[in-house]
């Protein structure tokens, strides 16, 4: 039988650390800046710069910002670009047709309109059977003779005003609500959460008709009504945050330093749910557009002869029929404007938390 011979391997003796010799030469100092480089993509960068950075690789935020501006714009400057005021009336001009400069020339917006009878159908153009050469109604003309180019921003003008105040008031009503319900907790967050949930549970009709029969109807009685049933939202989110961020580190800290209750609500937890609180509100105002919008459509809204796009659309829907372009105008207005605020919502709700952007 063969047996196996285990072959000694000479192992080299372990060399002192004295034994090693250094060279001048053989490290060199790198003391000049340039020639460090820095990987761009673990550079150290603020928060916010982070945040932007995001928000603007998101084409279709930008563009929905981009439309946002400019019917702002519109809605601020719009109703000054002609000669006619939002209440004028003009009754041996009513009905007209769009009609462009320039466009007029091309044989489009040149006051033309199909109208359908018993025979058939006939194209009426109302400027020149009343030979007004130098008349222009951009959108046309409704049926009592008002421009519609300046009824439409300035009814833009007031849907935007009662949408952004009402937002405004119902993130500082909920933001706090929540934030101090969350905080406290035990009997404190659930007396609050109970006042919530019947305040959620009355529908806004009721509150809109009741408010109604005490008071005038208007731009202060529509942004009441929205502060009293739209800031239930925006409660449910700080205070989510508030139960997800006070048994923090950085919390803990605070408080075992000394900080009040309140310091530690505005000034700790506060500062971290910003990024929340202004997605939510730009969630809030296509809200409030449509619910103004609502009430306007139903008659519970502005009164004449101010105008905001939901009685625009009112008004216009009665001569649909046999005059569509009254009713266009006001429509496509305010579908650019709910779509553009939701998809800027949801550009900056990515743009705060990148991880929402896979869910």
């Amino acid at each position: 039988m063969a047996f196996l011979k285990k072959k000694k391997v000479a192992v080299a003796a372990p060399v002192s650390a004295s034994e090693y010799t250094f060279q001048p030469d053989d490290f060199q100092l790198k003391n000049d800046q340039a020639g460090v480089n820095i990987d761009s993509n673990f550079a150290s960068q603020s928060y916010w710069k982070d945040v932007y950075k995001r928000f603007i690789s998101n084409k279709g935020a930008l563009v929905a910002l981009v439309l946002i501006v400019i019917i702002s714009l519109l809605a601020a400057f719009g109703p000054s670009m002609t000669d006619y005021t939002y209440s004028a009336q003009e009754l041996s001009q009513k009905n007209f047709a769009p009609r462009i400069p320039v466009l007029e020339d091309l044989g489009i917006f040149n006051g033309d309109e199909k109208l359908s009878t018993s025979t058939g159908f006939r194209i009426v153009n109302g400027y020149e059977e009343k030979g007004l050469d130098d008349v222009y109604y951009w959108f046309g003309s409704d049926t009592l003779g008002r421009d519609i180019w300046t009824r439409v921003w300035q009814g833009a003008r007031v849907s935007l005003g009662i949408a952004l105040v009402s937002a405004i008031i119902n993130m500082t009503v909920g933001m706090s609500y929540g934030l101090i319900s969350g905080y406290f907790g035990g009997w404190v967050d659930s007396i609050m959460q109970r006042f919530a949930e019947i305040n959620n549970g009355i529908p806004r009709l009721v509150i809109c008709t009741l408010l109604l029969m005490v008071l005038k109807p208007g731009f202060s009685t529509i942004v009441l009504t929205l502060v009293i049933t739209e800031w239930i939202s925006m409660s449910r989110i700080a205070r989510a945050e508030m139960l997800k961020l006070k048994e923090q580190e950085f919390v803990l800290a605070s408080r075992t330093l000394g900080a009040g209750s309140f310091h530690i609500i505005f000034k700790e937890v506060l500062p971290n749910i910003i990024g929340q609180i202004i997605t939510q509100l730009m969630f809030s105002i296509p809200t409030a557009i449509f619910t103004e919008a609502f009430l306007s459509f139903v008659g519970l809204g502005i009164p004449v002869p101010q105008c905001s796009l939901g009685s625009l659309i009112n008004e216009a829907f009665n001569s649909f029929t046999t005059h569509p372009y009254q009713i266009v105008p006001p429509i496509v207005v305010l579908a650019i404007l709910m779509l553009s605020f939701n998809m800027l919502a949801d550009g900056l709700r990515e743009a705060f938390d990148p991880k929402m952007k896979d869910m």
